[in-house]
């Protein structure tokens, strides 16, 4: 029996010491444990400060998109009704250009004096003259024949008359700068 009890005690000792090795391994695992433990609480506290940065970032960028948005829609609105006074200013100085003749000819159909008449209308068409100068429109000149400024509805050959020069003008042509507004309607002649 005592051979037992030597074993027994013999397998306590080893059992003991076994143990003894497996609790610090135990120990240091657990201790590893907690470490990644804090680890990976402070990498996920980084990244939610990370994260609450760009979610503030990105509703300042919301907020300035918005706000350029509304500027801009503003700007838009702002420059159409612009645009439709500009229009109305200048139908309304063109028409305000034009009454004064529409006056004279209604005083001259009201006369039954033929020379005042006619003199009455000699006036008024150079009214109409003066009224196109304030409106930035001249007469298009009308010696040689350019395409892009008159018409030819007609062609003479006749020697007594230089190469594309105009012989006869049938209908006066305008223009406002560069743009032509109305074509000369001419006879060219060669």
């Amino acid at each position: 029996m005592e051979e037992i009890k030597k074993k027994e005690a013999t397998v306590e000792k080893e059992a003991q010491k076994t143990a003894a090795k497996e609790k610090p391994a135990e120990a240091k695992a657990e201790k590893a444990d907690k470490k990644k433990l804090r680890e990976t609480e402070a990498a996920l506290a980084a990244k939610e400060a990370e994260l609450a940065k760009a979610t503030e970032a990105l509703a300042a960028c919301e907020d300035k998109y918005m706000r350029m948005m509304a500027e801009y829609d503003n700007f838009r609105k702002r420059s159409a009704k612009e645009k439709e006074a500009v229009w109305a200013d200048a139908y309304g100085d063109c028409i305000a250009n034009l009454l004064p003749i529409l006056d004279n000819l209604e005083r001259a159909s009201g006369s039954d004096n033929f020379e005042a008449v006619k003199k009455g209308l000699e006036l008024t068409a150079k009214a109409f003259s003066e009224a196109l100068d304030r409106m930035g429109v001249s007469e298009v000149e009308t010696k040689t024949f350019d395409p892009n400024l008159h018409n030819a509805v007609m062609h003479v050959e006749d020697d007594s008359y230089g190469e594309s020069e105009i012989v006869e003008v049938y209908q006066k042509g305008y223009a406002k700068g560069d743009r032509v507004i109305r074509y000369a309607m001419v006879k060219v002649a060669n």
